[in-house]
């Protein structure tokens, strides 16, 4: 979803500064405006697909988790429980003195693909606790 936004992005950012040329609005757009224009359009297509990046990747030791900027991570015995509360957008992992570290990688609207991968993650979990 996120490279077809910034798809779009380019192209009407482009196609914008193409037709500055032919507006008749009374300024005067030069090749550098056009050229910013289409600049622009690059950078906001970029900053889209920065919410393609979040990853989680987990073993018996702990788990990595990649959200849009930044990555943490933590080993299992750091992790108190993964949890997906009910009206959640995201699955979390619980930490202690009552925090919490998102998991921008496992969305509510993945369904099914998002319970497996929290299943996953409690098995893990369970695995590296020993419980």
């Amino acid at each position: 979803m996120s490279s077809v936004l910034a798809l779009v992005l380019v192209v009407v950012f482009t196609v914008v500064a193409v037709l500055l040329r032919s507006s008749d609005t009374g300024v005067i757009f030069q090749t550098s405006d056009q050229v910013a224009m289409i600049g622009v359009g690059l950078l906001l297509g970029a900053g889209a697909m920065l919410f393609a990046t979040p990853r989680v990747r987990a073993d018996e030791s702990g788990i990595r988790v990649r959200n849009v900027l930044v990555g943490r991570y933590f080993s299992w015995e750091e992790v108190l429980s993964v949890s997906f509360p009910d009206g959640a957008s995201f699955a979390r992992l619980e930490l202690p003195d009552d925090e919490y570290y998102s998991l921008l990688a496992v969305q509510s609207v993945d369904r099914a693909r998002a319970v497996e991968a929290v299943r996953s993650l409690r098995k893990l979990h369970k695995l590296a606790r020993g419980e």
